[in-house]
């Protein structure tokens, strides 16, 4: 009985379900006809999909603001070019995760959209946060890309109040850029094709959003790939030349060891970001079936996925951050541990630690290291 009432209502919302911005329900004053977007068809998958985002979301609630915490409380921390552009990831994976998993409940499980100003004010802050993360990992890309091509000027190069303007612009851009729907850039003031993904947004707006997208990944994707090739060249040349000195070893582990970090921030930005471009592209060109859309709104909460990871790969492996954090939880009483264990720890991880302070801290830029 429940299937069959399912199947009529998928048969009548898409013989309504045009993409025509002419349509009084679709471009309504009232409310927004939601019905063509409520690709959650049982309450297994709303359930589910409900339980990943309050999970993930509160996870990463808390990375991001133990990151914050540990880097504002810090006045050495705060002042370093390198953890600006940390603290500005951490605050818009935090919007991400507070903005994202409330309006993605409140939309495919509790059918919730409000007015159309409404829905798009929440719509601008998911995609501000989302752009504003790409943003800040496009930066720290290439504060790591100088710091490591010209380490010996970096610190002239890298200022912090260079790093604080270029902050600056990015965060005005991205938000007149994911609130350009609300001051009447949609598909109903417009009077262009709808997107069948979002409502009220307009496929060319959409196409023009994707492209700025693939543009920063394209741009992350350089920066550490040519620091993994630089990587790669220098231990070649180490292994070419059999250099057995004991700073010349420590150097090839380094290498290998960044290596694999950044190949790890590479795979991550690829799994967590391709999925829902792919089918947001798609959606452009070819009508989109319901299974389809089912798939889209699992993949979405990828890029959340991406959120909540940015905080492991690039805050809390920092060895500074690290430290901090330590010190804080002994002041707590929360780590309570000998210190001969916890100093033998601290040596056995320091080659460990090498590796993301070459990605994560401006302290290796001090020195005159090429890669």
């Amino acid at each position: 009985m429940t299937s069959s009432w399912i199947n009529n209502l998928d048969n009548i919302t898409m013989n309504q379900c045009s993409t025509d911005s002419n349509s009084s329900t679709r471009c309504s004053t009232q409310g927004i006809d939601i019905q063509c977007y409520l690709i959650l068809e049982s309450n297994t998958q709303k359930i589910f999909i409900a339980i990943i985002c309050i999970v993930m979301g509160a996870l990463c609630i808390l990375e991001n603001i133990l990151v914050l915490c540990m880097i504002f409380t810090s006045v050495r921390l705060r002042k370093k070019p390198s953890y600006l552009f940390i603290s500005s990831l951490a605050t818009a994976d935090l919007l991400a995760s507070l903005i994202f998993s409330y309006s993605f409940i409140d939309f495919h499980v509790f059918h919730g959209a409000g007015t159309p100003s409404v829905f798009l004010f929440k719509l601008g802050g998911v995609t501000l946060s989302f752009t504003a993360s790409l943003g800040s990992l496009l930066l720290t890309a290439f504060d790591r890309y100088i710091c490591i091509h010209k380490p010996s000027s970096y610190k002239l190069m890298v200022t912090r109040k260079r790093a604080l303007l270029a902050l600056t612009v990015m965060w005005i851009s991205t938000t007149i850029i994911s609130y350009l729907p609300l001051m009447g850039v949609n598909c109903c003031d417009l009077e262009v094709t709808c997107s069948e993904l979002f409502p009220l947004i307009g496929n060319k707006f959409l196409s023009s959003w994707i492209v700025l997208v693939v543009i920063l990944l394209s741009a992350i994707i350089f920066s550490y790939s040519h620091i993994l090739w630089k990587a790669h060249r220098h231990t070649s040349y180490m292994k070419k030349h059999n250099i057995q000195a004991e700073k010349g070893q420590a150097r090839v582990r380094l290498d290998i060891m960044l290596a694999k970090t950044l190949a790890l921030v590479l795979i991550v930005l690829i799994v967590c970001w391709s999925p829902a471009l792919i089918i947001m592209i798609h959606s452009l060109i070819y009508t989109l079936d319901a299974k389809t859309k089912a798939v889209f709104a699992f993949c979405s909460t990828l890029c959340l996925v991406n959120s909540m990871v940015n905080p492991i790969v690039y805050a809390l492996r920092s060895r500074e951050l690290r430290r901090r954090l330590i010190r804080v939880l002994r002041k707590l009483k929360c780590l309570k541990k000998p210190s001969e264990s916890q100093d033998s720890q601290e040596a056995n991880g320091a080659g460990r630690n090498l590796a993301f302070e070459a990605t994560g801290d401006d302290t290796l830029c001090d020195t005159e290291v090429s890669i």
